[in-house]
């Protein structure tokens, strides 16, 4: 199981066995709904731009991408809150959990949409998404990069392409667990080079690593 004293090995701790293992776990529950409670929060956060509705401008609920969607845990917290859902991840394991609980419990949902899907190579549509939220994924975007120049070019690549899904003045949370602050400093920047302004937030703002909220907004 993944434990909290360390971080998770992707992809392994979350293929076969280790899927049903994750989606049983009560303190994977907790954890992961309990930073996307907190990502809804900063999404809103007055210090990105003023909003006080949760509906848009024909009167239907926000649209977001729940991006490394998992089990579903973050994806049903969303709809608890009224947000039209697109969750994708791109492990089937632990995408067909969150189908699962999708044909359980939110079947007559009018809009709850789960994507088998890299988040390198995202099939949405330029300028047609509210919001973004990741949850403890982001940092796993760069698995299989062979060197520092490739892994950088992944993570401006996805950082631009956000921006490109995003609608104008588009919103976006990501938390995530990166390993040291030059990794943290690397994510950061990416953003802010590729049409994001915004701030972190840091769960202990004397760490050096650990759980940190990059919140969002593009610019263009």
């Amino acid at each position: 199981m993944v434990r909290k004293n360390r971080l998770p090995r992707f992809p392994f701790d979350y293929i076969n066995e280790k899927a049903e293992e994750y989606n049983n776990s009560k303190w994977m529950e907790r954890n992961q709904k309990r930073a996307t409670l907190l990502s809804i929060q900063y999404l809103f956060d007055e210090n990105l731009n003023d909003i006080d509705t949760k509906v848009n401008k024909i009167g239907d609920p926000f649209l977001i991408l729940d991006l490394g969607c998992g089990t579903g845990f973050s994806s049903e917290i969303l709809i608890e809150n009224n947000f039209r859902v697109i969750g994708i991840d791109k492990l089937p394991d632990m995408l067909l959990k969150a189908k699962e609980k999708k044909t359980r419990i939110f079947m007559k949902l009018p809009f709850f949409e789960l994507i088998l899907a890299d988040i390198n190579f995202l099939p949405i549509r330029v300028n047609s998404l509210d919001y973004i939220i990741s949850v403890s994924v982001y940092n796993f975007i760069t698995y299989g990069s062979q060197n520092y120049n490739e892994k950088l070019k992944v993570i401006n690549d996805t950082a631009r392409y956000l921006n490109r899904i995003l609608k104008k003045n588009g919103r976006m949370v990501i938390e995530f667990y990166p390993k040291d602050e030059k990794e943290l400093d690397i994510f950061n920047k990416s953003f802010i080079k590729n049409g994001f302004e915004g701030f972190m937030i840091k769960s202990n703002p004397n760490q050096k690593s650990g759980q940190t909220f990059l919140l969002l907004r593009n610019d263009k």
